[in-house]
């Protein structure tokens, strides 16, 4: 019975011991590296920290333009702790070769199932690099219109006029047509009015720059003017032509409306009034 319970027990205890003795060399012999990939990561992301905030000022102090700044910094990190993690992985023994290989590889993989996705990483590189637009501009593209807030890897933030925030994909956005109104130091709002076809056109004109002029965020070089841009039977169109900064558009837009309204009133010019002819025939 004794000997019947022993070899139980051996049975047992003869592949635990086996197990404990693999699990004893694999400590010895895997462990220090753990340790030390461990430890690397660790000094190595204070560092890193360290070169990205210190890159970062140096940045700022340079004054590089907003647009460029975030990119910038974001690559020098991401870069950095990319060689991080190579080296760390160095440590524990992994073939760094075979390893970029599989990261080759599986960027591949990946490449092909996102490819919009990279051609709007593109889109945003080619962005970054031509500048067509930069933070702060007001722009027009593909069917909005807005601020520029942020250029990102892969979308564009643009504010709107009515406070709505837009993402458009940087791939179509760096394909497409975009108006910059921003680029250009003045920009020029054209306003349309009709007068009566018998009103005096010289003092509608001389009404409305009068009216122009007075306007808050007008500006005085390049002068504004008045231009006769249509005729029809019942009514003379003018079309009023100030120039202001980008950023003032809307609000010029909106007061020379009004001051343009209340000038033709003041000067009692009157405004388009159809005509009806009655024919009446006798029986």
């Amino acid at each position: 019975m004794e000997n019947a319970a022993s070899e139980t027990v051996a049975n047992i205890t003869g592949p635990l011991a086996g197990l404990y003795d693999k699990a004893l060399d694999f400590a010895f012999t895997f462990g220090p590296k753990l340790i030390g990939a461990l430890v690397v990561w660790w000094i190595g992301k204070f560092i890193v920290n360290k070169i990205v905030g210190l890159a970062g000022k140096q940045i700022d102090k340079s004054k590089v333009d907003s647009t460029l700044a975030p990119f910038i910094k974001n690559m020098i990190k991401y870069t950095l702790l990319t060689l991080l993690g190579l080296s760390v992985v160095g440590i524990l023994g992994v073939e760094t070769t075979s390893f970029a290989a599989i990261i080759a590889a599986a960027g591949l993989a990946v490449g092909m199932a996102l490819q919009g996705s990279l051609g709007n990483f593109a889109g945003g590189v080619l962005l970054l690099i031509f500048r067509p637009i930069s933070v702060g501009d007001v722009i027009k593209a593909q069917g909005f219109e807005g601020q520029v807030e942020e250029i990102l890897l892969f979308v564009t933030r643009l504010k709107t006029l009515d406070n709505r925030t837009i993402f458009i994909p940087n791939g179509p956005l760096a394909g497409g047509p975009i108006e910059n109104y921003s680029r250009e130091e003045w920009r020029r709002v054209d306003m349309d009015f009709k007068v009566g076809a018998g009103q005096d056109v010289d003092a509608a004109r001389k009404a409305m720059l009068t009216a122009l002029n007075g306007v808050n965020g007008v500006a005085s070089s390049p002068a504004a003017s008045v231009a006769v841009t249509g005729l029809t039977e019942y009514a003379t169109q003018l079309q009023a032509r100030p120039y202001c900064k980008p950023g003032d558009y809307y609000n010029v837009w909106v007061d020379c409306q009004e001051a343009v309204k209340k000038a033709l009133v003041a000067n009692n010019i009157q405004g388009p009034v159809p005509s009806q002819n009655l024919f009446m025939h006798n029986k």
